[in-house]
């Protein structure tokens, strides 16, 4: 007699990635990963800082078109090898998989859980406010949204981007919203805004850099859904071009109608400056309707955070037979489960954390950015490396202005990673991040101890 059981277990063995995922759902997808709550809070930060509107809106421009380069960095890499593993496959091939592994290792212990818990913080600190649940109310709510969205994945990719495609439309409608008010409310005095009357001083680019790129940040994780866009390379160009355009489009339109509608100062001096907007122009209870547009914000970037960093965790088990486990992927459902349950019960692990050392839970997420920063770059050397070593490979997209916007790209990461690491030195933070280094490199030897042993004649 058959054993059905057997079979579905062989079927998933041998399964892999299939292209399954509509274009549309991807653009979805990165738009909601990168549209998060930073959107809501830096542009007050970029005003005050440069001292001129005009100037203001050319650095958001700048940002753009920092990501724009590196988006085509990555649509080369994407064409050329679509993985599920996104950039850490593409450091697997480049550098080998020793480098490669410390990076998923940052990645899938930290980097993503992290950002999966921080947010899941965020929407559980609203929530709180609508029902609160005690001392622990935020955790409750926290703990909650994770299993929930944990749950929806393993249902499958296709019931996630589902849920994805709704949140990004009702996301993307709150930002409509604050450009609309923007355009409706009576612009203040022209005296009390400077267009282009001062350019900011070298270090302030730099520091106004930082908060337009981080808040850009996000649209590299197109890499990991790569292998699953129906259509092939070619579909998979239209996604990273369309999904950069859509960005670029919302954040100048967003900062330049909170410009208009608060002026420079008012911009500058307010920390809900969408919120403030949108109670000028239509009256408190929008404005206290735009905290249930933050906490969707935070839902579709959890979502999309998990859709990503479980196919990370994937690659990285299809990559050591130690963790094969994680390498498995279930065919019905277009989905890595055990990559998935993983990531959720690390985030578990960060959020009960954070309910007992607040302070140094935000601190252990927030400067891993020298390790991501650091790892970003060797991407875009990655693009060049791979142009030398595997000329025979296709690639059907290839980095316009060739080597130029690469350097670009990566003359960014590294000043971006430089950065980092001097304001978590100044923080006295920088011990997370070689701390994080040092488990990983821990985590390597062991790995490879324990694969010697398994095949001793490969060793």
């Amino acid at each position: 007699m058959a054993d059905p059981q057997g079979k579905r277990m062989a079927s998933d063995q041998d399964a892999h990635p299939q292209r399954v995922l509509q274009p549309l759902a991807a653009v979805a997808l990165i738009v909601g990963i990168v549209v998060g709550a930073g959107i809501f809070k830096t542009p007050s930060l970029v005003a005050g800082i440069s001292g001129d509107a005009g100037w203001a809106l050319v650095l958001w421009g700048v940002g753009a078109l920092i990501s724009i380069a590196g988006a085509l960095c990555y649509a080369e890499l994407c064409t050329a090898y679509p993985h599920a593993g996104g950039d850490y496959h593409f450091l697997h091939r480049a550098f080998g998989r020793d480098l490669s592994f410390l990076y998923a290792w940052a990645r899938a212990t930290v980097i993503n859980p992290g950002s999966i818990a921080l947010l899941a913080f965020v929407f559980g600190d609203y929530m709180g406010t609508l029902l609160h649940l005690g001392p622990y109310s935020s955790a409750v709510w926290a703990l909650g949204i994770v299993l929930a969205l944990t749950v929806i994945n393993l249902v499958g990719l296709h019931a996630s981007v589902r849920l994805q495609t709704a949140l990004t439309a009702i996301e993307l409608l709150g930002l409509v919203a604050v450009v609309v008010a923007g355009l409706w409310v009576e612009a203040p005095a022209a005296e009390a805004t400077s267009w282009f009357a001062q350019a900011p001083a070298p270090a302030q680019w730099g520091l106004c850099l930082v908060f337009v790129l981080l808040t850009f940040g996000g649209w590299n994780e197109s890499a990991y859904v790569s292998a699953e866009v129906r259509g092939g390379p070619r579909a998979m160009v239209g996604v990273i071009v369309a999904s950069m355009a859509v960005l670029t489009l919302i954040y100048l339109m967003v900062n330049l109608a909170l410009m208009w509608g608060l002026g420079l100062q008012g911009l500058s001096s307010s920390k809900t400056a969408a919120s403030d907007l949108l109670g000028q122009a239509f009256g408190p209870w929008a404005q206290k309707a735009l905290g249930l547009f933050v906490a969707i914000a935070a839902l579709t970037s959890i979502n999309a955070t998990m859709v990503v960093g479980a196919r990370s965790n994937y690659a990285l088990g299809t990559d050591w037979s130690v963790l094969q486990r994680l390498g498995r992927w279930n065919a019905g459902n277009a989905s890595p489960r055990a990559a998935l349950w993983t990531q959720a019960l690390i985030a578990i692990g960060l959020i009960a954390l954070g309910t007992q050392e607040a302070d140094g839970f935000a601190a252990m997420v927030e400067f891993t950015a020298p390790v991501f920063w650091s790892f970003l770059f060797l991407v875009s050397v990655a693009v060049v490396r791979l142009r030398l070593n595997d000329d025979q490979a296709q690639r059907p997209f290839r980095v316009p202005l060739y080597p130029l916007l690469p350097v670009v790209f990566g003359a960014a990461c590294a000043w971006l990673a430089y950065s980092s690491i001097t304001y978590a030195i100044s923080r006295q933070a920088i011990d997370v991040s070689l701390w994080l280094m040092a488990s990983g490199l821990l985590a390597l030897l062991l790995l490879r101890w324990r694969e010697h042993r398994r095949h001793p004649l490969q060793g």
